[in-house]
């Protein structure tokens, strides 16, 4: 890392301080639908036009990080953060909200994946993973601080948190744009090798889609409905089957909020360097795979909590692993790389929700049951791709 440390610390606390104001808005949204006497199926369409105004922007706004740049993104990234915050602290209708999420949504499609492009740009192959880990640490650390600090901010309005989420916003931008530095050296290599490509006749698209390439983008797909098929309804799940209260729900994420921090700061790396990214990414398919049907099985509650921890420990080691993998497999199109990977989850977090809450409408456990079939599935997967040589070699 060496001349590049300030700007990498200045990435992961701009990615923490956007993190904890997203988290900052979670305990509210029940007081925006009591107060405005929106069904649920409105704060479901609230959510999924956040995810589709990703799955559209992600692509294209890593394409253009390519070309001008990792830290304008960002910086307007997280302006326009700011903006879809001060706006959703205004609204008093549907279509405002709906607004709000929708650039709220394009505001994470610049933010998310550039700065994993950037974090890429900023390190070599060796302290790449230990970078990576760090900003999905910032990520998680933001989202696990922000409730508990939106809902002492919503005892002096329910609207206090949006409106500290977009000075959040603001302050990440400033920090960006006066303080970060991009690795001029990283991005004159990344120009050259386009400009190889485009002599050739190869556009970046087709550049990246080789066959481990291909199956990999697959494999997060397919994941994608699995996670969330898990994640969107746990909370419902675990209270209509288990008998789960409130404080028993928030003690499980707590719980798995501290694991995640201490695995992703301090055990991420580590774990790369003794078994490589595919191996961690199938143990975690696995494992995920086989706690969640555990569940559908468990009669204790101690069963579920062990499970679940299990799951969330898995999903947080996976989610980094998949990233510094793509990262690592072309030294160009960073950019591109990882809007690919953010638009391929959001359609997850799109369609996953919706397919959860179809299947427990039919049965309670089948949402549970078809998640493990998934992450089975993307297991397999796994055992594939690991034939092909997504790291390329140096001559």
């Amino acid at each position: 890392m060496g001349k590049n440390k300030r700007s990498i610390y200045i990435l992961v606390f701009s990615n923490f301080l956007i993190c904890l104001g997203i988290g900052l808005v979670i305990p509210v949204t029940p007081f925006i639908k009591n107060e405005f006497h929106y069904t649920t199926s409105d704060m479901g369409l609230m959510t999924s036009l956040f995810a589709f105004a990703q799955f559209i922007a992600s692509p294209i706004v890593g394409k253009l990080s390519d070309r001008v740049g990792r830290k304008p993104v960002i910086a307007i990234g997280l302006g326009v953060y700011m903006i879809s915050e001060f706006i959703f602290a205004i609204a008093t209708s549907l279509p405002i909200f709906n607004l709000s999420r929708i650039i709220g949504g394009i505001s994470a499609a610049m933010v998310i994946p550039t700065s994993m492009a950037l974090g890429a740009d900023l390190t070599d192959l060796k302290n790449r993973a230990k970078v990576i880990g760090w900003l999905s640490a910032a990520f998680s650390g933001g989202l696990i601080l922000g409730p508990g600090l939106g809902g002492m901010l919503a005892n002096i309005d329910y609207k206090t948190p949006f409106w500290v989420a977009g000075v959040m916003g603001l302050i990440s931008a400033l920090f960006t744009q006066f303080f970060l530095k991009e690795d001029d050296k990283t991005r004159e290599i990344e120009q050259e090798e386009q400009a190889r490509e485009k002599q050739k006749g190869i556009s970046s698209i087709r550049a990246i889609l080789t066959a481990p390439m291909v199956m990999l983008f697959a494999m997060i797909l397919v994941a994608s409905f699995g996670l969330q098929g898990f994640e969107s309804i746990y909370s419902i799940y675990v209270n209509q089957v288990f008998n789960f209260g409130l404080g028993t729900i928030a003690l499980v994420l707590t719980l798995n909020g501290i694991i995640s921090l201490i695995l992703q700061v301090t055990a991420f790396n580590w774990i790369i360097v003794k078994i490589g990214e595919m191996n961690l990414i199938s143990w975690c398919f696995l494992l995920s795979a086989v706690c969640v049907f555990w569940i559908t099985q468990a009669h204790t509650k101690i069963e579920v909590i062990v499970a679940t921890l299990i799951i969330f420990s898995a999903f947080d080691l996976l989610r980094p692993a998949i990233t510094t993998l793509l990262t690592k497999s072309s030294e160009s199109n960073q950019g591109l790389i990882n809007g690919m990977n953010m638009s391929l989850t959001s359609i997850g977090n799109i369609i996953g929700p919706l397919m959860s809450g179809a299947l427990m409408d039919w049965n309670t456990h089948y949402p549970y049951i078809v998640a493990a079939i998934i992450l089975a599935i993307s297991y397999l997967f796994t055992l594939v791709v690991k034939r092909f040589p997504i790291i390329p070699k140096k001559a």
